[in-house]
């Protein structure tokens, strides 16, 4: 009888310790769960940017990596150079404008460039010759495995006079550089080795 009685007790016993270890683990699951869920939302909570809208309202906003968008910046960075660059009007001062826009976003290399051909005259036929040129950028590519960035630019150059339109294929090389943003430079971005590989024309439209 007192056999059977300890065996009770000790049967008692076990199945009280193996309800205390299942409630343990389920307060450690629970607690678990809430500390990752709490950390979680803290995450999430911190992505988001709240902007006071003229001192009425808040506006919501999501933060992201700033590098997310280097490509994109890259890209548009080279293409309004380019737009700067070889967008020309009959009018010194607009060349002047231009230029000066345009060497806020590279090296000497681009501003070399630009005096070989003041040096040629080819400025001066532009304004005598009441020409304009525009520019459409095709596409540019960047490789971002190496640093500095190998850029090289697909355009179409569009050379407009009184008497016809030449169409010329227009191909760049460069590399850029990270540099510091500014009014004059947004994208932070530098143009060094600026050389222009292909520059033919394609045919000749009469007006």
């Amino acid at each position: 009888m007192e056999f059977k009685t300890l065996r009770n007790i000790e049967n008692s016993f076990r199945q009280i310790r193996l309800y205390a270890i299942v409630f343990a683990v389920l307060c450690i699951g629970v607690v678990g769960y809430a500390v990752w869920h709490s950390y979680r939302f803290a995450e999430e909570q911190r992505q988001k940017i709240y902007v006071l809208d003229n001192g009425k309202s808040l506006m919501l906003a999501l933060s992201q990596d700033a590098s997310i968008n280097r490509p994109v910046e890259a890209r548009e960075h080279v293409r309004r150079f380019h737009e700067l660059f070889f967008t020309l009007a009959p009018d010194k001062n607009a060349i002047e404008s231009n230029m000066s826009r345009a060497f806020n976003l590279a090296d000497k290399s681009a501003f070399d460039y630009y005096k070989d051909l003041s040096e040629k005259g080819y400025y001066s036929r532009i304004i005598s010759g009441n020409v304009q040129q525009r520019i459409e950028v095709d596409s540019v590519v960047c490789n971002f495995d190496t640093y500095p960035y190998a850029v090289r630019t697909y355009a179409k150059q569009f050379i407009i006079r009184s008497s016809n339109v030449t169409r010329r294929n227009l191909i760049t090389s460069c590399y850029l550089v990270n540099s510091v943003r500014s009014d004059n430079n947004p994208q932070g971005f530098n143009i060094e080795k600026f050389a222009v590989i292909e520059n033919r024309d394609i045919e000749v439209i009469e007006r």
